[in-house]
């Protein structure tokens, strides 16, 4: 018997959202498409799959059809990327392709869950469509850089309850012009991160954050964008706690 082609990670890994364990699977859906279609998988083929549950399971490709894949699942592997803390970043999500960007950015960098921000001058609210539509690019970077948990979104929070829930975060650090530079910590600790809107927090909401224990942190002199605030905002906390 041939042994399987074992191909590129970045076009072997494939999400499954359902339990995973040793033996025969199907798969259906968008999934089994572009495994079969799209990437032109064969039979005999050594792919991997993931489901958020922190680990990975090598699967063989036994039969394609043209709406389903049947595989043979091996046992799991753990192979965790994650960071050692919990790291949070709250801020208004960006309209269009600026926030698909932001989302797998942050994927990306580790972070543990997203906030979809409402202040005072926030103009795009997320209803559950659109953060349906989040958890789909969450699930796509996850193939794309190697984690086997997903990045949460969660439901979206106004300014006020995210500063009274925020206590149960060591580090508060709050992007804004004027603040001081970011110390690294001597020890690890979990991280919240916030940003606000395009127009900015006004200066109320500002006064609340510091007066609860925020950190105000500014990231230079250049007026930036509230994705790119997030992502910077984000790499220090993971570069600094990781």
């Amino acid at each position: 018997m041939d042994r399987p082609r074992i191909l590129p990670k970045m076009s072997h890994r494939f999400y499954v959202n359902q339990p995973l364990a040793p033996g025969p699977l199907t798969l259906h859906g968008p999934e089994a498409h572009h495994l079969a279609t799209v990437s032109r998988f064969r039979v005999g083929d050594a792919v991997c799959l993931f489901n958020g549950d922190g680990f990975e399971y090598p699967a063989t490709i036994l039969k394609l059809g043209k709406k389903s894949v049947e595989l043979e699942v091996a046992d799991p592997r753990e192979h965790s990327l994650e960071l050692s803390i919990r790291l949070t970043v709250a801020c208004p999500l960006p309209k269009g392709d600026r926030g698909q960007f932001l989302i797998e950015k942050l994927t990306e960098l580790g972070v543990t869950s997203y906030i979809p921000l409402i202040t005072e001058r926030t103009v795009f609210a997320v209803g559950d469509a659109r953060a349906e539509k989040l958890r789909r690019y969450v699930q796509e970077a996850c193939k794309q850089c190697g984690r086997n948990r997903l990045m949460q979104i969660e439901p979206p929070l106004e300014w006020s309850t995210l500063i009274a829930l925020s206590e149960a975060y060591p580090r508060r650090w709050l992007g804004q012009p004027g603040g001081s530079r970011p110390v690294v910590p001597s020890s690890l600790a979990d991280a919240l991160v916030a940003v606000g809107p395009e127009g900015g927090l006004t200066r109320e909401e500002v006064a609340f954050a510091l007066q609860k224990g925020w950190s105000a942190i500014d990231l230079g002199p250049r007026i930036l964008r509230v994705e790119t605030a997030a992502l910077v905002l984000a790499a220090l906390a993971s570069l600094s706690l990781a």
